[in-house]
């Protein structure tokens, strides 16, 4: 059931309906639904591998690029120059570290106590366009994210199209990234450029990975909390270097809080008020190889905590690094894009934004708010659930969102938030009875299974008496009894903005 409010009637006047080109894209592919819910099995389908080759006077590093989704399938994104070959390699073997780590544990089914999970990892995704090529990759635990960005002086080079794909990172092109030198000058693409494969001679490379919902989540939960976060620290290449020195050599299940110390940054084993907090903190370790390298570096954390992002600058590229507090539970299992998924919005004005975002590539929504007279609130909201449906990336130091796609068909990542299904469920079945609603005050009683579950809501808080709120409370989202009263009562539209506050 849809429920309406007054703003759905209105239009954005500033933008025309666009229609995305479609390039065309000869291999297809192949996905199989696994028996478990958690997951699915995805199938790369590969033209040929991706390659390093040494050659006379100019070294070619070739990226073969494979989509899901029609809508980015092209046969090139980039092709030219990389100006600074030594620290992009660098990167992007620190990146694919990042997609190959696994921090969690889970309980093993016969021996029923934790033991380590050992996953294959998922490739990476690059979105070329507007003149940067951006690197995405999140590790098999979904509480670490990488992204490489080479900004348009870190290139010289043309983008046949842009889009967002995935690519193809094989063992033998990470061994060769290794061998690049400071002299050497390297060649770089992104699919072919002016090649056309027929399917009859084409060769394919498959590799069938599996693709937990929480890998999908945790790349769009994670824009949630850049959009989110603000500057604390800012350190030189020294400074860096002496308080990466200072991490701790084993795992550590306490939160570490990052702090001035008579003006010098060191980490301390306690949780500090007024610090950065850090849960996981030996997750670290995985950029440790590239600090020698870097400019300059720069720490933010929500207002939350529950994240933090440190970003390295080099010379035209960008790393930022993303942990989730909990190594345990990760970016995708705290709910925090629920809020954003729970109004019924208009599609014309989704629809308008996303084409808006296509279009420019790039926005801000205080400046478009501003320079199209639009309500903030509302172009806050609709980029919110853009953001939590993959189609935009948020880039901190610019202070803006990307246009950004996913490259999985859309049906994935809107089947993976079951809280949200099991709420539409219980409104379906008539399980939500209102008791009591006054304007600051809102009580209701859902039937579950064999139980009665009272549900108390009064400005921004909200309380159930299920199992789930008594162990999380709010840190990892609201639970569907809760989302299913929101709905019913048309509280939905705020609770977006509730909960940033509660962030």
């Amino acid at each position: 059931m849809l429920y309406h409010h007054p703003w759905q009637d209105e239009w954005l006047p500033f933008i025309k309906p666009h229609r995305l080109s479609q390039n065309s894209q000869t291999s297809a592919a192949i996905a199989s639904r696994n028996i478990s819910v958690l997951s699915e099995t995805v199938t790369y389908r590969y033209n040929i591998a991706s390659t390093f080759k040494r050659n006379v006077g100019v070294n070619e590093l070739f990226l073969s690029q494979y989509c899901e989704d029609a809508a980015d399938k092209a046969d090139c994104f980039f092709y030219g120059r990389l100006m600074h070959p030594y620290v992009t390699s660098r990167c992007l073997i620190a990146l694919q570290n990042i997609v190959q780590s696994f921090f969690a544990h889970k309980a093993h089914p016969i021996l029923g106590r934790n033991v380590p999970i050992s996953l294959q990892g998922r490739d990476p995704i690059v979105t070329a366009g507007n003149e940067k090529i951006r690197f995405e990759g999140f590790s098999n635990c979904n509480g670490a994210y990488g992204r490489v960005d080479i900004l348009p002086d870190g290139h010289d080079g043309e983008f046949p199209s842009r889009g967002t794909t995935n690519v193809d990172f094989n063992q033998p092109l990470i061994s060769a990234l290794g061998t690049v030198t400071r002299a050497d000058k390297l060649v770089f693409s992104v699919g072919h450029l002016g090649v056309s494969f027929s399917k009859g001679n084409e060769k394919i490379i498959e590799r069938k990975v599996p693709l937990p919902s929480r890998w999908i989540k945790g790349l769009a939960t994670v824009q949630h909390y850049l959009a989110g976060s603000e500057r604390h620290f800012i350190l030189t290449r020294t400074q860096a270097l002496q308080l990466f020195q200072s991490l701790p050599r084993q795992k550590t299940r306490s939160d570490y809080s990052l702090i001035n110390r008579g003006n010098k940054p060191t980490f301390c084993p306690v949780n500090v008020s007024d610090g950065i907090i850090i849960g996981g903190i030996h997750r670290l370790k995985l950029i440790d190889p590239l600090l020698p390298y870097i400019n300059e570096l720069r720490i933010f954390q929500p207002p939350s905590r529950q994240s933090v992002t440190f970003q390295l600058y080099f010379d035209a590229l960008r790393f930022t690094f993303s942990l989730s507090r909990d190594p345990y539970q990760g970016f995708s299992g705290d709910g925090a894009i629920l809020g954003s998924l729970l109004a019924d919005l208009p599609e014309p004005w989704i629809n308008a934004v996303k084409n808006f975002s296509y279009a420019n590539q790039e926005f801000n929504p205080l400046l478009l708010s501003i320079n199209h007279g639009l309500d903030l609130r509302k172009v806050e909201m609709i980029t919110a659930r853009l953001s939590a449906l993959g189609l935009l990336g948020y880039d901190l130091d610019e202070n803006h969102f990307f246009h950004r796609r996913l490259p999985f068909r859309l049906d994935r990542i809107l089947a993976h938030n079951p809280r949200l299904k099991g709420a539409d469920k219980l409104l379906r079945e008539g399980k939500v009875e209102i008791t009591l609603k006054t304007d600051t005050r809102i009580e209701a009683k859902v039937m579950g299974d064999g139980v009665s579950h009272f549900i108390l809501i009064e400005s921004n808080s909200r309380r159930c008496t299920c199992e789930w709120f008594g162990k999380h409370q709010a840190k990892r989202g609201l639970c569907k009894h809760i989302i299913a009263v929101e709905k019913k009562t048309g509280r939905s539209y705020d609770t977006y903005y509730d909960n940033r506050a509660d962030s």
